[in-house]
């Protein structure tokens, strides 16, 4: 099976692509994939038959065009998967909005949507060995405290428990130091990662997702 995956952003591209060869193998054995990161989720355009701007690369903006391309282009054995966050949206209606996307497509390609709750991050708390085998300085007071999936400044905790000066230094520092330490936590933790001791929900179902279409 070879796998188109779309993720939101570049951190989040990091954190996939670092744990997809323990879920699948290497790249181009039994199975094969390539990874896009975009610059942003944006949200779906109300016209999907509308043009939008290439150039821009916001995920959602672009999913109807992308996914009717995908629906020409894949074959039986090849299949999209798109990565986003939750945020702060319901779960059921975010999940409904991109099903209703994909159904538009004539012909469908073979698709899987996964939501991370809250945030990416939220997979990398997932597994509390990678994140202190990464940063052995990881405060356990800040890792003690977080809920697995909840709907709590996911990227923040993580930042109070690994970066310095916690999420207050970055909130400060704005852009673009906050995405440059999301890749950079997403490119130490994520190769560390074990998919099968991950404690978070949504990448369990993001894991066993994969692991199902690489079986079919």
């Amino acid at each position: 099976m070879h796998f188109e995956i779309l993720v939101e952003d570049e951190s989040g591209r990091i954190a996939v692509d670092g744990v997809l060869g323990k879920i699948l193998g290497a790249n181009g054995s039994r199975h094969s994939w390539r990874t896009h990161g975009y610059r942003g989720l944006g949200r779906i355009p109300n016209d999907w038959r509308g043009g939008t701007d290439p150039a821009k690369r916001i995920l959602l903006d672009r999913l109807p065009k992308l996914l009717r391309g995908y629906g020409k282009s894949l074959g039986d054995s090849e299949a999209v998967v798109v990565v986003v966050d939750l945020d702060c949206r319901d779960c059921m209606t975010f999940k409904r909005e991109l099903l209703g996307v994909l159904n538009a497509c004539d012909p469908r390609p073979t698709a899987l949507f996964r939501i991370a709750i809250e945030e990416i991050e939220a997979w990398l708390l997932g597994d509390r060995d990678a994140v202190k085998a990464a940063y052995p300085g990881a405060k356990d007071r800040v890792l003690d405290g977080y809920r697995q999936d909840s709907i709590c400044g996911t990227w923040e905790v993580l930042a109070d428990a690994v970066h310095a000066g916690g999420s207050a230094a970055l909130a400060r520092a704005g852009y673009p130091e906050t995405g440059q330490a999301k890749c950079k936590w997403a490119r130490k933790i994520a190769p560390r990662m074990d998919p099968d001791r991950n404690r978070s929900p949504s990448f369990r179902t993001f894991r066993d997702g994969l692991r199902r279409l690489a079986r079919a």
